[in-house]
């Protein structure tokens, strides 16, 4: 079971970055999905969920700029992330399953991306 992630970088406050994650050795299409991201010096905090019927949760500060996606036919979870905030700046991954924050109940995640957000 693995998942990576990518697309994470450095952008000015109002841009917009979409993170992947692909994942493999596991049935995709039947899991739920779930972003996670962790700021300097803070803990983990979720970010946003998917399951396998395609619904989405999101916590409170991001919705309405993130949009979380998934494309079964290449097994891999995206994060689109508009209008960034210096507080965004973190690093991100992906997680099996949609626990929010019950961190425990998570057993695999990707090795994460960091996000940047300064001008």
């Amino acid at each position: 079971v693995q998942l990576v992630e990518s697309g994470g970088g450095l952008v000015q406050p109002g841009a917009s970055l979409r993170l992947s994650c692909a994942a493999s050795g596991f049935t995709f299409s039947n899991s739920a999905m779930t972003w996670a991201r962790q700021a300097p010096g803070q803990g983990l905090e979720w970010v946003s969920s998917i399951y396998s019927d395609g619904s989405t949760y999101y916590a409170d500060s991001m919705k309405g700029r993130f949009a979380i996606s998934r494309d079964n036919s290449k097994n891999t979870v995206y994060l689109q992330m508009n209008s960034l905030k210096p507080e965004d700046t973190a690093a991100y991954y992906c997680a099996i399953g949609a626990y929010r924050n019950s961190w425990t109940k998570y057993d695999t995640w990707g090795q994460g991306t960091q996000v940047t957000v300064s001008s």
